[in-house]
């Protein structure tokens, strides 16, 4: 997946029942994840089922009965990083043990799915190895592995996961707050050389129609106002239609739009040969639809999106663009850059700056290249050394730091939409969202949580919005 969330995130889980039997003891759950915004769908569904069997969520893994990391792949070292983690859980571990008690310990997630059985094998204390495809299935697997045996589910499941996810209470959905994920596709099919995700997630595999409006619709009567859909290449979904017809996202989207209680729909992470006639056209026609495209090019090299497996030029993204600004003219782009990639020259790299220039960013992601074992970009010959892949992304994170501050800079003085998602970090302050995602800082009535209001911008930094409500 081409968008990351840049930081790990702790587990959402609710306790959404009773429990079973008054006189048992309560068991607690602990999930760390790691990662993009499709993990932490995966953990709330987790969460979910976990909750149906008894548990509920802790803060800390110091009084979890069970600690789950969902693991994130694409980062480098990403492995080593889970195995420092579950050092931690080792000691955590043995002083439970020492008083008696029991914790249970499983690494789902991509680094489950790519390491399997050597997770075990490493680190003695993992009771349970669950891939991404699997986790529908978590309290059986660990009704297994409680029983003292190692247990690695790594496989791809031919059955389809999503008609077995366990539905979450609206009392959960209500505090997970006003805007939700829901993943609509999964897997990739593209296989760039430097990539994991074919590997780790499977084939491409697309929700059907009714299965997405289902969830969505919980999500509407439980609060939530905001939905981002998701997927690996989540404009790649082609899902069965209620009329037994193949129907494209721009089809889905204007099918959500009509869900009461819906105000803002977005989707992520997005491929640029997958940009449909009707895509376009959703963000040409759906008010809905906010203007906010994250479309990741990766390189503005034709030599290195070559070698990368992208099958598509640079003209073909600016011609791309075109269209897209010409069907919203306000919209905004987000993209995914990686520096260093084998065999980049410095003619490469800036190649990659022109384009960034030419087209101007809202925001962006920018990585230096890592090889990721497993994958083709890792045997080729040209590695760029370290010392030019951190300058390469010094001068390429000016540039694209420089076109958000100038962005965001851009909108003062403008009254813009503001979806209040929480309170802010002062007192008598509201957080919320802008239609180009960056958190924006009001003075307003706690009452308008979960409300859309008017707001005008007075000031901007890098990274968030000022404003006061009109």
């Amino acid at each position: 997946m081409d968008n990351l969330v840049d930081q790990d995130t702790q587990s959402q889980s609710e306790n959404t029942t009773e429990a079973r039997d008054q006189n048992e003891a309560t068991r607690k759950v602990f999930i760390k994840t790691y990662g993009c915004q499709m993990n932490v769908y995966d953990s709330d569904r987790m969460n979910d089922a976990l909750s149906n069997d008894g548990y509920v969520k802790t803060e800390t893994p110091d009084d979890a009965d069970l600690v789950i990391l969902n693991t994130c792949h694409i980062r480098e070292k990403a492995a080593e990083k889970v195995y420092s983690e579950l050092g931690r859980i080792r000691k955590l571990k043995e002083e439970r043990a020492k008083d008696g008690k029991q914790m249970m310990v499983s690494v789902a997630g991509c680094v489950a799915q790519a390491e399997g059985a050597e997770i075990s094998r490493r680190a003695p204390i993992v009771d349970l190895v669950v891939g991404p495809q699997s986790y529908h299935r978590l309290p059986e697997l660990l009704t297994r592995a409680s029983n003292g045996s190692k247990v690695v589910e790594t496989e791809f499941d031919i059955q389809d996961k999503f008609k077995h996810l366990a539905t979450p209470s609206k009392e959960a959905v209500r505090k997970r707050g006003v805007t939700a994920f829901v993943t609509v596709q999964e897997g990739c099919d593209k296989f760039c050389t430097f990539c994991v995700v074919p590997y780790t997630r499977g084939a491409e595999v697309s929700r059907k129609v009714e299965q997405i409006v289902m969830e969505t619709e919980r999500l509407a009567a439980a609060g939530v106002r905001e939905v981002t859909l998701l997927g690996q290449n989540v404009n790649a979904w082609h899902g069965e239609g209620p009329d037994g017809r193949e129907w494209g996202l721009g089809e889905l989207l204007f099918r959500l739009a009509k869900i009461d209680g819906i105000e803002r729909l977005r989707y992520t992470t997005s491929h640029p040969r997958d940009m449909e006639d009707s895509l376009i056209a959703a963000h040409r026609d759906l008010d809905i639809l906010m203007p906010y495209l994250h479309l990741p090019v990766q390189s503005g090299s034709d030599a290195i999106l070559k070698a990368m497996n992208r099958k598509h030029t640079r003209d073909d993204y600016f011609r791309l663009i075109d269209r897209i600004r010409e069907a919203r003219d306000d919209i905004a782009l987000s993209g995914d850059f990686i520096v260093g990639f084998p065999g980049e020259t410095d003619q490469d790299h800036k190649d990659t700056l022109d384009l960034i220039k030419r087209v101007t960013y809202g925001s962006a992601f920018s990585f230096k290249y890592s090889p990721r074992p497993g994958t083709p970009g890792a045997t080729l010959e040209d590695q760029i050394d370290e010392q030019v892949k951190s300058e390469r992304l010094a001068e390429l994170q000016v540039l694209l730091s420089t076109q958000q501050k100038d962005f965001n800079a851009s909108l003062i003085g403008k009254t813009i939409d503001v979806l209040f998602e929480k309170e802010g970090r002062r007192e008598g302050q509201l957080a919320g969202r802008s239609p180009w995602l960056q958190p924006v800082h009001v003075n307003a009535p706690l009452d308008l949580y979960g409300e859309i209001g008017s707001v005008e911008i007075v000031a901007a930094s890098a990274n968030s919005l000022e404003g006061r409500l009109v």
